[in-house]
């Protein structure tokens, strides 16, 4: 049964390379053990969406047991889609380590959720591998370790096509995934998607719409804010469409609650926050922390900056961090003040994982503790 909230949609789901990895890694220690590969692996993703995975290329040579899934992004325009995540997997006495190899990324720059130097294996997708190889291992009764090693096809070249140079994830692709699930992003099927989605939520008599762009800002209304996600809509990058929808059909109240990397855009008047469609997000922070009197050496620290984490962090260093962030949170509400028109109230909510609430409309608190009565 499916846990997270999704679309209503017809879109075809897909899995992330997270979830390749994790169902590679199975299959590698079932194969390991037995010395049988599966030809499938059932795996429960995070978001609670069950997917039988093929296996293919399976072998056991010298110890180690090699096995590869290929990725399937459903109806995303992933560019990883197609590619093979391979999984190698040896014996060890204790414990699980989880290494990247050929087509796998190295993180060269901080601010990310890897340590620089290691693998670019998101932390969420080796909590994942992890799990699968444990529960091979308690199917076949064995108690010692494993060491990992995950590799892409083709992932040096696919990188070419996504932002990890810019991130600073150098030698090939990003092993990622939140909730090892591709949600499909095909533009017109989604927009049409989320509309339709809203004409539901509307349809059983809500007025107050929480709306969130994505899996980060589900995951933070639910545990940190308290909010019911049976009651929200996610609006991916669409956050303009899905305001003027929510407006033209009637909400009378809206709580916008989403992760800084992709609502901070909104302070510029970035509607959709595609980083494809724009980006922009030092060039804000730099741009208020400069109106703060900010230092030449941290304006050049935000530029350079990889994620608004390390971003965060460079405010903090300078003393900066609550004057810049209100700043933005300022711009923020009077950019989406001017995008409903009046139309309807609009709260909003700006955080990240690791600092928590970076910004927050004036009624932002006083809309969320009325969505949580609404329990």
């Amino acid at each position: 049964m499916e846990k997270s909230m999704g679309y209503r949609g017809a879109l075809r789901r897909g899995w992330t390379t997270g979830s390749c990895a994790a169902a590679a890694a199975q299959a590698a220690a079932a194969l390991l053990l037995t010395g049988r590969a599966p030809e499938a692996i059932r795996l429960q993703t995070p978001a609670g969406v069950v997917f039988t995975l093929p296996v293919e290329q399976s072998a056991l040579r010298d110890g180690t047991a090699v096995c590869a899934v290929r990725k399937d992004a459903g109806d995303d325009p992933d560019v990883t889609n197609g590619i093979r995540i391979f999984a190698h997997v040896q014996k060890t006495m204790r414990g699980v380590t989880i290494e990247g190899g050929a087509g796998v990324g190295r993180v060269t720059k901080p601010g990310l959720s890897v340590p620089v130097g290691q693998a670019a294996i998101n932390p969420g997708p080796r909590a994942q591998i992890e799990a699968a190889v444990r529960q091979a291992a308690g199917q076949a009764g064995y108690t010692g370790g494993f060491h990992i090693i995950i590799a892409a096809e083709n992932g040096a070249e696919v990188a070419g096509q996504t932002y990890n140079r810019h991130l600073g994830v150098m030698g090939g692709i990003s092993i990622l995934g939140t909730s090892g699930v591709v949600e499909p992003m095909s533009e017109k099927a989604l927009t049409d998607t989320i509309r339709l989605e809203l004409d539901s939520v509307y349809a059983q008599g809500e007025r107050t719409l929480l709306l969130c762009p994505g899996n980060y800002g589900a995951d933070f209304a639910g545990d940190a804010l308290g909010l019911d996600l049976e009651r929200a809509v996610k609006c991916s990058n669409f956050v303009g469409e899905a305001l003027d929808h929510a407006a033209f059909r009637g909400f009378e109240r809206i709580l916008l609650a989403g992760h800084a990397g992709k609502l901070v855009k909104i302070a510029a008047g970035v509607m959709n926050t595609h980083s494809a469609a724009a980006d922009g997000r030092q060039e804000i922070f730099a741009a208020h922390a400069a109106l703060c009197g900010a230092a030449q050496d941290t304006l050049e620290a935000l530029m350079q900056a990889v994620s608004v984490d390390a971003m965060v962090e460079a405010l903090d260093a300078a003393g900066l961090r609550g004057p810049v962030c209100a700043r933005i949170g300022a711009e923020m509400e009077k950019r989406l003040a001017r995008r409903l028109n009046g139309r309807a109230q609009i709260e909003f909510v700006m955080f990240t994982n690791r600092y928590g609430v970076l910004a927050q409309s004036r009624g932002a608190a006083a809309l969320c503790s009325e969505l949580r009565k609404m329990r």
